[in-house]
């Protein structure tokens, strides 16, 4: 078995390369992965990509298909990750997350490779409107990252075969304790709002649903997708993947965090309007085809956790928003210093060097 993930050095890329480590442990782990968040370790002991067999380091837009020889499955993660980043790299974005997703798996299907799993996202429902949205639903993506996405899965949906099976995840909004923790994502940024500064601000009136995952759920998930049978789903499969019971209200997840971190206040803006990226999702198929693979974590054992992980880092940082915790930030810091061109590629003569 030889498994090729790309993106594997980001926030939810240790947990994948874990889960397949467990589940195929003779297999041949082949990580692909910019860099970016490199450098953004949290709370480890090890380098995480000490787990994976070969490690390449390339753009995904420059992609080699030399690479993909033997390769058994790609998990492909590799993308410019949230609606920020989307807004303010919103070509990139189509360029990274949509026309390099199709091409790699074009070069996949060319290559022989037997299985494609692709991480989409329940954002692509964006203004949900009422009730819970199922894979027939109709989608609405109100952002650069959703609508790259939904491109994707068109496209995917395209070259699927009997010999080519390709999943697409629609993941609910991750959250969990990482080696490169994110705090741009809301359950993790609630908790380390709690720990720092005792204070939860929710800049909207606090009602807009979100479905969450735990992202060692997200890499259980991908591990099912891999060995999928065909024939009780089709070649190709768009899924919603979470639980019921993980659809929360923003304002219901702060109060959570509160509940689990005593002292913590909760404030509200009541006057703000609301956030129109609000949808409730329908995990039903979900827990009918992957009985074995259904989310463990609850909220408020992840808010422990993350919690925990925090404090074991001795996390202070009341202003994180405008800290390298930041997936946006990173990108920005990277660039000001003269080590990423404007459109995100590394500068091979960088103008400036970092200091320690």
């Amino acid at each position: 078995m030889r498994i090729l993930i790309t993106g594997n050095m980001g926030y939810i890329g240790p947990s994948v390369v874990k889960q397949m480590r467990n589940t195929y442990p003779d297999a041949t782990i082949v990580g692909y992965d910019m860099g970016f968040f490199a450098q953004c370790l949290t709370n480890t002991n090890f380098l995480p990509e000490c787990q994976v067999d070969i490690q390449y380091f390339g753009d995904v837009r420059e992609f080699p298909k030399t690479i993909l020889g033997d390769v058994d499955a790609v998990i492909h993660l590799a993308a410019i990750s949230n609606d920020p980043m989307g807004k303010t790299y919103e070509d990139i974005t189509l360029d990274v997350n949509f026309r390099a997703s199709v091409n790699i798996a074009k070069l996949a299907k060319e290559a022989g490779v037997k299985a494609f799993v692709f991480a989409s996202s329940c954002s692509v429902y964006g203004a949900g409107g009422e009730g819970a949205k199922t894979e027939d639903s109709q989608v609405n993506p109100l952002t650069a990252y959703a609508k790259s996405k939904i491109f994707t899965e068109n496209e995917l949906i395209k070259i699927a075969d009997k010999n080519f099976k390709v999943t697409a995840l629609r993941f609910s909004t991750a959250c969990g304790m990482s080696e490169r923790l994110r705090l741009d994502l809301v359950v993790n940024d609630f908790v380390a709002s709690a720990v720092a500064t005792k204070n939860i601000t929710i800049l909207s009136d606090g009602t807009p649903w979100r479905p969450l995952i735990h992202i060692k759920d997200m890499a259980r998930a991908m591990d099912w997708a891999i060995l999928r049978d065909p024939a009780e789903s089709d070649n190709y499969l768009a899924i919603n993947v979470g639980r019921k019971d993980w659809n929360y209200q923003v304002r219901e997840l702060a109060n959570a965090v509160a509940s689990v971190i005593p002292g913590t206040e909760v404030s509200i803006n009541s006057d703000a309007p609301p956030d129109k990226r609000s949808y409730q999702v329908d995990f039903s198929l979900f827990k009918k085809l992957a009985p074995n693979h259904q989310p463990l974590y609850d909220l408020k054992t992840t808010v422990k956790e993350i919690k925990e992980g925090l404090e074991a880092m001795e996390f202070k940082d009341g202003e994180f928003r405008n800290s390298l915790f930041m997936r946006l930030k990173v990108l920005t810091r990277l660039e000001s210093l003269g080590l990423l061109t404007p459109d995100l590629k590394w500068e091979i003569h960088p103008k400036t060097a970092p200091v320690a």
